[in-house]
């Protein structure tokens, strides 16, 4: 495809887009009102590598991976062809009573490269879902439905962090604790416990990170002891939180939340929709703590981006839960795209990428220069922190640099330096006042320099002149 130029005749095109969309389109996690305004609409014609082409010619750096799903860039040849390769042969069927070739290929190599804890029974079953949400809701029953058929009919609950987030389906919702998506559902929601965060980023003076992991883990036992016998799992994610501001804990948290959970029999559910797949700077989270859930969690890039798909790893002995002559003791849940065949051969030519390109060997060298091009933030006046995770590095923009002291929310800083980055032809979506970069793993060292570069001058400009003086 050849490139597009920036010519009026493409300005107009991408006018007409925009006009033909907010007409029909209701867009996720949008305030409608703000287009076309406010929250300018990118209509988007293709992708190369880890750059978005708008309509109008305007090139842009994908900077969060499309909602943190892409990890090696639009339009990667290999996942196409894989997919086209299938769509030839079988593009979808029913697997309730059904099987074909990807859906157990991809259950194999999960299995196979899943995380594994000395000493303990590795996890053997595989169970698809759509989409993260839709996992977490496949993993939340299974933990319930498990302890039911013991005859443990008061277990019943779920412990969750604070800060975390996993989802806006109705079941998953009710284990986040973001206040801007759960508190108008709230009474819709099942009750679910909230444990302490370990988020290094509250940190008390003088207190490190694994301290503070520490002390969260030391109030997380806590919690489990009042609640005794009552509690089917307790659900987190590893390393970081990525929808409650990128905010990273020690890995030690986990190890201790695994003997934990251990001690007083409850399921360890992983949530590494966003942060598998080599996004922490290992294949998975967990492998920092060296620890093995009961329940794996995966999405997002486990078709590089490419197609929606899930995947709920499970123990062996929570699979064998369920088998008995009562149908109503079987695991139910459904879904019509369960294991679709293109997703699936999407998510094995992801796989495959992984290991030809030796994707964690060069994220590694990635992550490097990307915390020597963010080191310069610590010292801006509005940065009070800059954290990372491998390829996730977040920057906490609050008012003179203090902890204590955010920016007045109507000055809508955020939006600005979004709005800023834009311009500057970088994708740039904040979570609140934290800008993060989470690139496809294919960014180049040139690309990187640039996006510092445009990221400076965002928060710049984001936070210069009233926006400074908001209390």
């Amino acid at each position: 495809m050849q490139d597009m130029t920036h010519d009026s005749a493409m300005i107009a095109d991408a006018d007409a887009w925009r006009s033909r969309d907010l007409a029909v389109l209701w867009h996720p996690c949008t305030q409608m009102r703000e287009h076309p305004h406010t929250l300018p609409l990118v209509p988007i014609a293709y992708g190369e590598g880890p750059w978005l082409v708008g309509r109008d010619g305007r090139r842009y750096l994908d900077a969060i991976s499309s909602w943190w799903t892409n990890l090696f860039g639009h339009a990667e040849p290999r996942i196409a062809a894989a997919i086209a390769r299938q769509a030839t042969t079988l593009e979808h069927v029913i697997l309730a009573g059904c099987s074909h070739a990807p859906a157990v290929e991809l259950a194999e190599r999960l299995l196979t490269i899943a995380p594994r804890e000395e000493g303990r029974a590795p996890l053997t079953k595989v169970f698809y879902a759509d989409n993260g949400s839709a996992g977490v809701e496949v993993a939340l029953k299974m933990a319930f439905h498990w302890f039911r058929n013991r005859g443990e009919l008061q277990r019943t609950k779920f412990v969750a962090l604070e800060n975390g987030y996993h989802g806006e389906t109705i079941g998953a919702l009710a284990v986040g604790d973001i206040p801007l998506y759960r508190r108008v559902y709230a009474p819709l929601l099942a009750e679910a416990l909230f444990a302490p965060s370990p988020d290094a980023y509250l940190c008390e003076d003088g207190e490190s990170p694994a301290q503070r992991a520490t002390r969260a883990a030391d109030a997380l036992r806590e919690l489990l002891e009042r609640h005794a016998g009552e509690i089917c799992a307790l659900i987190l994610e590893p390393r970081v939180q990525c929808a409650g501001g990128m905010r990273m804990h020690d890995p030690a948290y986990l190890r201790m939340a695994r003997e934990l959970c251990d001690a007083h029999g409850v399921f360890l559910i992983a949530d590494e929709i966003a942060v598998g797949f080599g996004r922490t700077g290992t294949l998975f989270a967990c492998e920092q703590a060296g620890i093995q859930p009961d329940l794996l969690c995966l999405s997002k890039g486990l078709t590089g981006g490419a197609l929606p798909l899930a995947a709920v790893l499970a123990t062996q002995a929570i699979y064998d839960g369920f088998l008995d002559d009562s149908r109503e003791r079987a695991f139910l849940h459904s879904h019509s795209y369960t294991g679709n065949p293109l997703a699936c051969a999407a998510a094995l030519a992801s796989l495959e990428i992984f290991g030809s390109d030796d994707v964690i060997a060069r994220n590694r060298t990635t992550a490097s220069r990307m915390r020597e091009l963010s080191l310069p933030f610590v010292d801006h006046p509005h940065v009070a922190d800059v954290r990372q995770a491998g390829m996730i590095v977040a920057f906490e923009l609050t008012r003179n640099g203090d902890r204590r002291t955010p920016f007045d929310p109507a000055a809508r800083v955020g939006l600005r330096a979004y709005r800023a980055a834009l311009e500057h032809g970088v994708l740039l979506r904040p979570l609140g006042d934290i800008l993060y970069w989470m690139p496809p793993y294919c960014v180049d060292d040139g690309t990187l320099q640039m996006l510092a570069g445009v990221t400076r001058t965002a928060i710049d400009q984001a936070t210069s002149g009233e926006a400074t003086t908001c209390a």
